[in-house]
């Protein structure tokens, strides 16, 4: 089996240009990171696995996309010394959506 397409990209990754892929605050955040400046360790669900997901009958993750998702986590939660779900010392999170341009308001997370 071949490797799946890249569908979580960590902010480190990432930069200003990578906006159609990574949506407006992906790629601001990926831009900040890369400049040095304080900002959390995360990760990015491309715009190309949103619509990757809207097209399947029934809806569905992208292959690999879970995965990748998972593994992400992990690696926050490493930089941090934390675990997502741990009672004791819990990874916090902050999910949001995104797209290319700004919408507020107008999207689901």
């Amino acid at each position: 089996m071949g490797q799946s397409r890249q569908w979580v990209y960590a902010f480190e990754e990432g930069h200003r240009d990578m906006r159609d892929l990574l949506g407006g605050k992906g790629a601001n955040l990926a831009e900040m990171t890369r400049l040095g400046l304080p900002v959390p360790p995360g990760f990015t669900i491309t715009t190309e696995a949103c619509l990757a997901y809207l097209n399947e009958t029934p809806h569905r993750f992208p292959e690999g996309m879970w995965e990748q998702t998972q593994e992400a986590l992990k690696k926050v939660g490493e930089r941090l010394g934390r675990t997502f779900g741990d009672p004791a010392n819990p990874l916090l999170v902050s999910v949001r959506s995104g797209a290319k341009f700004s919408m507020p308001g107008m999207m689901d997370t």
